[in-house]
Formats: structure tokens, sequence, C-alpha cells
């Protein structure tokens, strides 16, 4: 196991992407982060609480359950009303992006009614793409081999990402 990020340079990059963020929205009201549920729930609360240091903007988030193997086998879940997102400004995040499917499948349940705009954040992209999804802001990218995987903890204090 080969550490790729420390819980400093997770933290570095969680900043800068939250900056990132700021700076893309600035002239949003209302803005809402959509964490997709494990990792990314903890990712787009750390950039929301980074964000409402430095915005006006109201941040709203929320959490997208989604069954990572087999996403078309339930259905999938967001913690906020449709009825609240309603042509918001809407960012969806997740730790790591490699094939695109948990993504691709949270985007599709995004686009069942209308939105301003949606943007991807993942901390870690690796690049493996089977389906056409794109990260807008990434924290790090990632070449590997299809057989080594990257693996996220982002428990407080100890936060690291490693390659296996």
């Amino acid at each position: 196991m080969q550490e790729i990020l420390s819980s400093r340079q997770i933290k570095q990059k969680t900043e800068r992407l939250a900056h990132q963020l700021v700076e893309n929205t600035f002239d949003e009201p209302v803005v809402f982060i959509g964490g997709i549920e494990g990792n990314g729930i903890i990712l787009a609360n750390s950039l929301a609480n980074i964000m409402r240091q430095h915005t006006q903007s109201e941040i709203n988030v929320f959490s997208i359950k989604v069954n990572k193997n087999e996403p078309w086998s339930e259905a999938i879940e967001l913690s906020s009303p449709r009825k609240d997102m309603k042509n918001a400004y809407i960012i969806l995040v997740d730790d790591v992006l490699n094939s695109g499917k948990t993504m691709q499948f949270a985007l599709v349940e995004l686009l069942q009614f209308p939105t301003k705009a949606i943007k991807t954040v993942a901390l870690v992209d690796r690049k493996h793409r089977r389906f056409p999804v794109k990260a807008n802001f990434v924290g790090l990218s990632l070449s590997t081999t299809l057989k080594e995987r990257v693996e996220v903890d982002l428990t407080d204090g100890s936060e690291k990402a490693y390659l296996t």
C-alpha cells in the first residue's frame, strides 16, 4: 500500500477545491453541494464548511445514496427535496472518480428536474472512464493501472489516500 495523499495534503487540496468553487459560484445566491454517500458526503461537508467562510452564498449540503456496485438495481435517493433544488446551481462530489459509473447515475438523477448548472468535484481522478463523465474540479489526477485501487480514508484527523 502506497500513500498518495497525506492528511495535510488532503486538507490543502480540499481548501483549494473549496476556493475554486467559491470563485465559480460567487454570484449564486444559493449553492447545493451533493455528496455521494460515504466519503463523498464527508468531502462535501468539508468543502461547504470552508466555502461558508468565504462567500455570502447560502450553501446547502445533501447526500446522494447510490448503490456503487449496481446503481441500476435500486432507486437513487437524495436527502434534499427536489423542489428545493429546482433551477439551482448544484455541485456533485465524490472522493474518487474512476470509471464514472457512480457519478453518471447520480447525474442522471439530478437531471430529472431543471437545474441552472451541475459541476463535478473529485478528490482523486483516476481517468479510467467507461462513462462520459468529467470532473470539473480535481484535487489530484493520478495515472494508475486498471488493477490498482485508490482507497481514501476521510476519518477526521487521520485523512489519507492510498494506492493498493
